[in-house]
């Protein structure tokens, strides 16, 4: 099975690679999908890049704690979706591999680590209208698939 791309590859362009891991966590009804908004306003899952010497699982848990306070038990692996983009954040255009999985259970283990992130629950079609990244709504639509 080939790997889904979102955003645009230019051929003139060098990318720095980001891998990250992303989590999909649902309210207890599975009706409602939590997202974490940065600073700039964009909307995403919660999750975020695998740091030197940790290996998908580890650094999930940590991002979990980090922005969200939770502490999770990781689920299915719904695979990679590669994303290009450029951050005018960083003036940097980077290579994204997503690799996304679904938290089947959490627990809230005090406040996030990280203040400046606004975190909110949404319905899950609204969810993915909000999400910037391609690779993170695709993460959601392989777990509608999963789920109905």
């Amino acid at each position: 099975m080939s790997i889904p791309n979102f955003g645009e590859k230019k051929d003139d362009v060098t990318y720095t690679a980001r891998y990250g891991v992303y989590a999909i966590i649902l309210n207890e009804d599975k009706t409602q999908l939590v997202l974490v908004q940065a600073p700039n306003g964009s909307w995403f899952l919660p999750g975020g890049e695998i740091e030197a010497g940790e290996n998908q699982l580890k650094a999930l848990e940590r991002e979990l704690i980090e922005e969200l306070g939770f502490t999770a038990t990781v689920g299915y692996y719904y695979g990679q979706a590669d994303e290009y983009f450029y951050s005018s954040h960083r003036d940097t255009y980077f290579y994204n591999p997503a690799y996304l999985y679904e938290v089947t259970n959490y627990t809230v283990a005090g406040k996030p680590l990280e203040d400046f992130n606004h975190i909110a629950w949404f319905d899950i079609e609204e969810a993915k209208r909000k999400l910037k990244r391609g690779s993170h709504r695709y993460g959601v639509e392989e777990w509608q698939k999963k789920h109905h």
